[in-house]
Formats: structure tokens, C-alpha cells, sequence
């Protein structure tokens, strides 16, 4: 899967992503956004093992952000297995990834979450297009 945007693309991932992985989800900036199963710190082995995790995916619901031939985000979303469920997407990608993809924050949901201990808002960054609407 491949969808290129004008300023990332968005695409499978691949093994060789592991190092770029690591180094981008190593920052605790990063983590305090994320749900509380994204580890800090993010060490090689855990990039490893999401990879590894990614590869038995089917479908295939997680991919990676690439700037630059690099691999710095993630996007994806979770399918929920009961009948009453709704899939939902959750980003894995900072809002400093986010915002040089061309992603604009969209709406906050105030005291939405715990992380760290803390009461905290979550953000929802969008990308907004002209799809040629007609009157």
C-alpha cells in the first residue's frame, strides 16, 4: 500500500524501517500521547517486535509515515471483534509529524485521557482537501 501526499507518503512497513522506528518512538513527547501500551523507552527490540507484529497482521491495519525515505510515524487503526464494536483509528504519529505532513489540529477533546498519571486532552489532526463539491 502506497498513498503519497504532498509533503510524506503513507505506506507498508518494511524491516529495514527498524532503526528509523526506534529513533523516532523514543521520545517521551511521543509516548505521553499515545495509549498506555506503547512502551517509553522505545528500544530497537520493541520496534523489532511491532514489525514482527505488523508482517501477521491480515488485513493489514497499520502503516508507516515516510518523510524523506524515512520511516518517522505511524497511523492505524484497531478493529474492534464484537458484534455492538465500531472500528476506531488511533494515530501513533507526533503532532510535530502530524504538521510537517500537512496535517492541521482539527478539535481537542479536553480531560479525555490519563497518561503518566495525569488527566490530559487528546488532539485530532486532520487533513482538510477541496473535493470539488458542486452547489
Amino acid at each position: 500500500m502506497l498513498i503519497t501526499l504532498p509533503k510524506c507518503a503513507v505506506r507498508d512497513w518494511h524491516l529495514d524501517d527498524t532503526p528509523s522506528l526506534a529513533e523516532h518512538a523514543n521520545d517521551r513527547r511521543i509516548w505521553l500521547n499515545l495509549r498506555d501500551r506503547f512502551p517509553h523507552p522505545y528500544a530497537l527490540a520493541d520496534a523489532e517486535a511491532f514489525l514482527a507484529s505488523v508482517a501477521e497482521m491480515r488485513p493489514r491495519t497499520f502503516f508507516a509515515i515516510v518523510i524523506e525515505s524515512q520511516a518517522v510515524g505511524a497511523i492505524g487503526y484497531t478493529p474492534l471483534r464484537r458484534i455492538y464494536a465500531v472500528p476506531y483509528a488511533w494515530s501513533s504519529a507526533s503532532a510535530r509529524v502530524l504538521e510537517k505532513a500537512g496535517y492541521r489540529l482539527e478539535g481537542r477533546m479536553r480531560q479525555s485521557a490519563i497518561k503518566d498519571g495525569r488527566v490530559t486532552d487528546q488532539l485530532l489532526y486532520a487533513i482538510l482537501r477541496d473535493v470539488g463539491r458542486t452547489a
